[in-house]
């Protein structure tokens, strides 16, 4: 099972591998959502977690709030991520929206572009979308080879709320994108939710117990 630590700074880091997470989802500012984390954060990250043969997946998100993005956010977001490109990340997370609630895909093709071999994710900014497109959504996430979705399935509620509807994404999925399920996931809860949803692989803050 993969258990993706969602870490805010280096801080936890090491505790969170030892106590069993085998992914990092690094940023900064989570009472923000989670924005892209400074230079230096992402280098000392990096060069830990592949010493401990842990990837590390960083958000590239210039603000909390939308996803709706100027082209000066949208600048900051591309070089944002050749900087972590350059520090060999294994991968980015990321997501961009119109106005009218779809993936702006001029955006996102170019983020897509720039990441290259990267492993990429797009973040919940995909709980945005109204469910009657999000299945059209991805195929068009499919198509540009992206890695996996992060998504609790829904806004508001408990991930158990939304568990039938995570269920059809990833029908719908069938294997040709991952889904990473997020968002009220706990070391507490996970059992239930891996008996309940067919998926291999968790995110959250809780995802591994740091308290012992």
């Amino acid at each position: 099972m993969i258990l993706e630590y969602c870490a805010e700074n280096f801080t936890n880091i090491p505790k969170a591998i030892e106590r069993g997470a085998t992914r990092i989802e690094l940023c900064d500012n989570l009472a923000a959502g989670g924005t892209t984390p400074s230079y230096a954060v992402i280098e000392h990250a990096v060069t830990y977690a592949n010493k401990q043969d842990v990837t590390v997946m960083t958000i590239i998100r210039p603000r909390g709030g939308n996803f709706v993005y100027t082209q000066d956010e949208f600048d900051i977001m591309k070089k944002d991520i050749q900087t972590t490109k350059d520090l060999n990340s294994h991968g980015v997370v990321l997501g961009a929206l119109t106005v009218e609630g779809r993936i702006d895909r001029a955006q996102t093709k170019d983020l897509l572009d720039l990441s290259g071999e990267m492993e990429t994710v797009f973040h919940m900014a995909f709980d945005h979308i109204s469910k009657n497109v999000q299945k059209e959504e991805m195929d068009w996430l499919i198509e540009q080879g992206v890695t996996r979705i992060l998504t609790h399935g829904g806004l508001g509620g408990t991930i158990f709320d939304h568990v039938d509807w995570l269920k059809e994404l990833m029908a719908h999925a069938d294997g040709k994108i991952e889904i990473l399920i997020g968002g009220g996931v706990t070391h507490e809860n996970i059992a239930e939710l891996s008996e309940r949803l067919p998926t291999d692989q968790f995110h959250g803050t809780k995802i591994v117990d740091l308290t012992v």
